[in-house]
């Protein structure tokens, strides 16, 4: 419980807006939030008078203003995310002593936001800014994983959507589901060889307040020609599981 309950609620408000498809009756928030109308109205006067909520007069209902289009803006600008996320990887790769690296999914693509390279480890394609197929990535599957099959399927709704790098990995919405429930069942993706040939990565998702994934952190390590890494991958995945755990409780995200 809040000792701020006056912030607390204006919170849940702003929250609430957000989460709606469109602008809301006062009645309708109140209702959902299961607080006094007298107090709601106060609450949303309030947030009016700051730019953060506008009030839609010949629709008699309110949604969200300028000043939380500002925040969401600032927050872009000030690139939280990776600022917490760095220290992680550091610590993720001196611990594992392989490469990390931190993605966000962005279309059917993951686009890299931090890396972190092991000493003496081989060159990656994951350098920040480069983006990768989803569907071939560990750190993509891990956030496609967190989505709704009807998310998954409105991003690759047929085999066009799939491209290819190096002739493995899905290329059916079938096959992708399948490959997503098993990152489901373990909480923890991996792909062997689908973006570089000998290189393999684990990876685990980040997840917000509402359970939504919202970034990958992945390992990357080499694989021999025989198939056998000589590491003890049930560790690596241990420690990328850890990271991202952490990771989403900075962030006051929910597991």
């Amino acid at each position: 419980m809040s000792n701020v309950p006056a912030a607390a609620h204006a919170l849940a408000v702003l929250r609430h807006l957000a989460a709606a498809a469109g602008p809301l009756p006062a009645a309708a928030i109140a209702r959902d939030l299961d607080l006094p109308r007298s107090s709601t109205y106060h609450l949303l006067g309030v947030l009016v008078e700051h730019g953060f909520v506008v009030h839609l007069p010949e629709e008699q209902r309110y949604g969200l203003g300028v000043a939380a289009f500002e925040l969401g803006s600032a927050y872009s600008r000030q690139a939280p995310l990776a600022r917490l996320a760095r220290p992680l990887l550091a610590r993720l790769v001196d611990r594992a002593r392989q490469s990390a690296h931190l993605a966000v999914l962005h279309g059917r693509e993951v686009l890299y936001v931090v890396e972190e390279r092991a000493p003496g480890r081989p060159p990656l394609v994951t350098d920040v800014g480069v983006r990768l197929p989803a569907h071939l990535t560990a750190s993509g599957r891990a956030i496609l994983a967190g989505l709704s099959q009807a998310q998954v399927r409105a991003l690759f709704p047929d085999p066009s959507a799939f491209s290819d790098r190096t002739g493995s990995g899905p290329r059916t919405p079938r096959q992708l589901h399948t490959v997503l429930l098993e990152v489901r069942r373990r909480a923890l993706a991996t792909e062997d060889g689908e973006i570089t040939p000998g290189l393999a990565s684990v990876a685990a998702a980040v997840t917000d307040h509402t359970g939504h994934p919202v970034a990958g952190i992945a390992l990357t390590y080499p694989r021999p020609p025989d198939g056998s890494a000589g590491l003890d991958v049930d560790a690596l995945a241990d420690a990328v599981r850890a990271a991202a755990a952490e990771l989403t409780r900075r962030i006051s995200g929910r597991p």
